[in-house]
């Protein structure tokens, strides 16, 4: 079962370009790991990362963990359109705002998908890109037909709001085995879904990259749980096709969240990744 508090611990706050500010979690000391974090309910840095970035802190690199605009404790603009440029764009300033020029970057899902997008657009800053099943590499339709998908999206549009029922039927397609899911993970996202405007959601856009991969130049490190019900295990092969310096590992009797179902795993071979491409 994954052991978290009800509450996310707080971290600092930096006032980014547009006015905002962004919420994020820092360890360690040595070249900066950016960890961009997925969509859903609740979602934020430390809910996803909490069992990864202060072991990868330990082994000598300065871990950094925001939460995106419209997630976790950052700002949630109620009159944005959260696409993916957007999202990104608040990424940047962040970046820009805590002077940070290079970094690796690890994201998944959506974070993929914008980790994906500064690769391609500012590939002089990004050393290397860790991809845990990212987003962004089929057209929407094939995505709205993902079990997962549909389930997080009856959940955040029913009528009376998402609850905690619905917010564990959503996060039991996240893994594998659904029984690592704890009480307490659910309220710590529930809690922070009920201060999320639906515009996170409605207004939220991500384009087909992949025939932009190509452009991608970092070594890349890809992993996917062959179980995924959000986004298709055959975007492994989208990744392997598109990306010159790939690395592609698939697991077995793993849904969406490999950093957590194989998170000693994820973590010695993030760690490793991250020497090699020093």
């Amino acid at each position: 079962m994954i052991q978290t508090p009800t509450e996310v611990p707080s971290g600092s706050f930096v006032k980014v370009a547009s006015g905002h500010r962004i919420h994020y979690h820092e360890a360690g000391e040595g070249p900066v790991v950016l960890w961009v974090h997925g969509s859903g309910p609740g979602g934020s840095g430390w809910s996803n990362f909490q069992g990864n970035y202060e072991v990868l802190a330990a082994a000598g690199f300065r871990c950094i963990v925001p939460d995106l605009l419209g997630y976790g404790y950052s700002d949630k603009p109620p009159d944005a359109h959260y696409s993916l440029d957007f999202l990104t764009q608040g990424i940047v300033d962040f970046t820009t705002a805590l002077g940070l020029e290079e970094f690796h970057l690890i994201g998944n899902s959506l974070g993929g998908a914008l980790c994906i997008k500064l690769a391609i657009e500012q590939p002089q800053r990004v050393i290397s890109m860790v991809l845990m099943a990212p987003g962004g590499l089929e057209e929407r339709d094939v995505y709205m037909g993902m079990r997962g998908i549909r389930s997080m999206l009856r959940a955040i549009f029913a009528p009376g709001g998402i609850n905690g029922d619905s917010m564990r039927r959503v996060f039991s397609k996240q893994l594998h085995d659904p029984s690592l899911l704890s009480d307490a993970l659910i309220e710590q996202r529930l809690r922070i879904a009920r201060t999320q405007p639906q515009a996170v959601f409605s207004t939220s856009s991500v384009p087909n990259q992949a025939a932009e991969l190509g452009k991608i130049t970092c070594p890349v490190l890809g992993l996917w749980g062959e179980g995924d019900q959000f986004c298709p295990i055959s975007g492994a092969d989208t990744l392997e096709a598109g990306i010159a310096q790939i690395r592609m590992i698939r697991f077995a009797d793993c849904g969406h969240w490999v950093m957590v179902e194989y998170g000693e795993e994820f973590n010695r071979l993030v760690a490793a990744f991250l020497r090699e491409s020093l």
